[in-house]
């Protein structure tokens, strides 16, 4: 029995297998031919291969002893600088096997506290000639600026639909599935270029029959279907508030969707509609008040039906100009 996450069973093994992140792996291939690299700092979204990246090139950069000169830490377990100070400068200072150097894998850096990364800024000074560092994190604005200066910046972006749509097919195809365009594109939806995102999925979908439908993606991942936010946008705006929110009631027990959720598809929706510029301004700037209430702890049902009725005004408004 297979019992693999395919995550991880999928992973690319070499920069060649790495998807939809041409730019990156053109440039790092050419490390890999001279066998020597800078020290590298990966920054993107979740889910676009940054750790994957990273392992895959030191597989090509040192064979089979490539676990022997590669070290993978996550920033976000131990921020401190005593894990600077400690654990990166103890590896940092052991002499590679086989190489001329060593590589640090430094996940979601920018968990690190300023007083950590000038730590590290100084640890990667000193053992440059026996060890590189490569930092990984989603935000390269939280990584100081003598740190980014000391690093070769790769900048990782969201996973193509083309790319993601090929890998997925190659993955239902090796596992014995039978997906159809419709949940294709429901994967490529709920993932948001997040490949990550978009395979767990996949693998929770397979549990449930070797047929894999759009219906079974929205509801595994607890996603609602784009046409019923659509929908829940129209009934507001018509003016029907009542239903609008028995809708919204209905959605968020039926997917289970927290008020976070709706707010994120309510944003993906109003962006990719055909409404006025000049409305979907307005809406997406009470959209943004809602979505930092909300994260700021206030009642997510109350402050999304306050939405409704802010679309229901907005309507009334537009119907009374003859719009």
């Amino acid at each position: 029995m297979d019992t693999e996450i395919w995550v991880e069973k999928y992973r690319p093994r070499t920069l060649d297998e790495v998807v939809g992140q041409d730019e990156v792996i053109k440039r790092l291939k050419g490390y890999v031919e001279r066998k020597n690299i800078p020290h590298l700092l990966f920054s993107g979204p979740p889910g676009t291969g940054k750790t994957a990246t990273s392992i895959a090139l030191a597989r090509d950069l040192f064979g089979d002893v490539w676990r022997d000169n590669f070290i993978e830490m996550n920033a976000s377990d131990e921020r401190g600088i005593d894990v600077v100070r400690h654990k990166i400068k103890e590896f940092a200072r052991t002499a590679p096997i086989s190489s001329p150097f060593k590589i640090i894998f430094l996940d979601e850096a920018d968990a690190l506290t300023p007083d950590a990364q000038a730590a590290l800024r100084r640890t990667m000074e000193m053992y440059s000639r026996t060890c590189r560092f490569i930092l990984s994190c989603n935000y390269v604005s939280r990584i100081i600026e003598p740190i980014q200066s000391r690093c070769a910046v790769f900048k990782f972006k969201p996973i193509s639909k083309d790319a993601m749509k090929r890998r997925l097919i190659e993955i239902c195809e090796k596992e014995g599935l039978e997906i159809d365009d419709e949940a294709l594109e429901a994967l490529i939806y709920i993932s948001g270029g997040d490949f990550r995102k978009a395979i767990n999925a996949l693998q929770g979908a397979s549990a449930l029959g070797q047929r894999i439908d759009a219906n079974m993606i929205y509801q595994i991942t607890a996603t609602a279907k784009p046409e019923e936010i659509e929908k829940l946008i129209e009934t507001a705006m018509k003016g029907d508030f009542l239903s609008a929110r028995e809708f919204l009631d209905s959605l968020m027990i039926e997917y289970g969707m927290s008020g976070e959720d709706i707010v994120s598809q309510l944003y993906r929706e109003i962006i990719g509609s055909k409404l006025d510029e000049a409305v979907k301004v307005v809406l997406i700037d009470k959209l943004g008040d809602v979505d930092f209430r909300i994260t700021e702890g206030a009642h997510e049902r109350i402050q999304l039906s306050s939405y409704l009725a802010y679309l229901t005004l907005i309507g009334k408004k537009k119907k009374s100009k003859g719009d």
